[in-house]
């Protein structure tokens, strides 16, 4: 009988594809936060919550079945300097699919975060045990180094303060806070000192913004949403890495477009819908006006990815080559 293996085959996702549902999540939640802010439209959020939801559970099916059909390659991204750090975002997509999932059904969501939070801290100890033993090459260190303790930390948080868990919340945040400052040191050390980031990891400088970004969001949500002195100036540092960013966008962008430039999404969510509760706590001054550009400004970024991201897949440019089933001998 002739080989059908090509019959039943499957595209080869990388984990880097999770950020995917980190930007379709952050853009629902700050669509949620519009809507009571606002009074914009509470089904807009849900249904870009729902596309969230919808890839996430994709991605999770074809990375699983990646490990089962194409072992070899999934353990040779999990042990890549670089790429291994994705694999971080599977727990985080899950806890922010969990947030998503939480006005609908809390022992769904609670299932959700504890199993996206079990994960993260099983990764993040596990990467991080093995960078401490050092020997890594200055040139492999990137914004990814902030996936598995800061965004896991952060959303930890983020996700736990929506459950009621405050003081999980509250551990959470140093996890994911006092993280970012060592990494931070660490990456701006190479990026000062060592050789410029080649065109294709260009991209990961969106993560960039993240870790300030989700910081306050973090902070916010185990404050009660209060502003004080340090949201703003979490806010401000997230506003600086915004227009760094905007600055360096010509020489990222010599890098073709991809799905790696989801890498600025979350970021850009997050900072929006920080402002945005700055604003509610504090209706007067400077967040009055620049939440609403931050919002519209957040929804330019992923929808504008988002699209790209689309006529890739149907151009066929986006996936991998797909990997034969694995079939009985």
């Amino acid at each position: 009988m002739a080989d059908q293996s090509n019959a039943h085959s499957l595209p080869m996702v990388p984990a880097s594809f999770f950020g995917i549902v980190l930007g379709l999540a952050g853009l629902g939640s700050n669509w949620r936060i519009a809507h009571a802010a606002w009074g914009l439209p509470a089904v807009v959020g849900e249904l870009i919550y729902l596309a969230a939801g919808v890839s996430w559970l994709i991605l999770v099916v074809l990375y699983g079945l990646k490990w089962l059909n194409a072992a070899q390659a999934a353990r040779e991204e999990a042990t890549h300097a670089i790429q291994c750090c994705f694999i971080g975002l599977v727990g985080v997509a899950t806890m922010l699919v969990a947030a998503g999932a939480l006005p609908y059904s809390r022992p769904l969501a609670v299932a959700l975060y504890v199993l996206g939070a079990l994960f993260t801290i099983w990764f993040g100890l596990w990467r991080t045990g093995l960078l401490w033993r050092g020997g890594r090459d200055a040139e492999a260190t990137t914004p990814v180094l902030y996936l598995p303790l800061v965004a896991g930390g952060f959303v930890t948080g983020i996700v736990a303060a929506a459950l009621g868990w405050l003081e999980i919340a509250e551990l959470a945040f140093g996890m994911g806070f006092f993280t970012w400052l060592a990494v931070e040191s660490v990456l701006l050390h190479r990026l000062y000192t060592a050789g410029p980031l080649p065109k294709p990891l260009r991209p990961t400088l969106g993560i960039q913004l993240a870790p300030p970004a989700v910081g306050a969001t973090c902070y916010l949500a185990v404050g009660g949403a209060h502003s004080d002195l340090f949201a703003h100036m979490l806010i401000g540092y997230a506003l600086l890495q915004a227009l760094l960013q905007l600055r360096m966008l010509p020489w990222i962008m010599e890098q073709p477009f991809g799905a790696s430039y989801w890498a600025f999404t979350f970021g850009a969510t997050a900072l929006a819908g920080a402002a945005t509760r700055v604003a509610m706590d504090a209706p007067t001054g400077i967040f009055t006006w620049l939440a609403p550009v931050l919002f519209v400004a957040s929804n330019v970024v992923v929808l504008t990815i988002a699209a790209g991201t689309v006529v890739h897949l149907f151009k066929g440019k986006l996936l991998p080559k797909p990997v034969p089933a694995a079939t009985d001998k």
